[in-house]
């Protein structure tokens, strides 16, 4: 059985609170879970004692157990020192312009960087 340490997501509309659970990667995100580690509450200050709570004990058993934590969940792990950093990924290229723009760019930049007077030698 594969094992992975994620948010459950709980709480009102639009008033979000994240149980952080050991859980089957074939449940559903807010379905059935094995065991609840910890608690995540994005509604209150970054500096507030339960913003973040966690079973330090019980996730190093998973972990080493061989359940992976996600990408979110690595990150609070990773500040607590349990676990590595996720890589950052790299944006995605299809926010970047279409070649045509980016020529067009690129066009206006050497235009404008040969309009420019040169600075003079003294």
């Amino acid at each position: 059985m594969a094992l992975k340490i994620r948010m459950s997501r709980a709480g009102a509309k639009k008033r979000p609170f994240y149980r952080i659970v050991v859980a089957d990667i074939r449940c559903a995100r807010d379905g059935r879970f094995i065991e609840k580690i910890g608690t995540f509450n994005p509604m209150v200050p970054h500096d507030h004692p339960h913003r973040l709570t966690l079973d330090i004990e019980r996730i190093k058993h998973w972990l080493g157990v061989g359940a992976l934590p996600s990408e979110r969940v690595a990150k609070f792990l990773s500040a607590k020192g349990l676990c590595a950093a996720p890589k950052i990924r790299e944006t995605p290229k299809k926010s970047a312009p279409r070649a045509k723009t980016q020529e067009r760019l690129k066009a206006a930049a050497e235009k404008s960087g040969a309009e420019a007077p040169a600075p003079a030698a003294s």
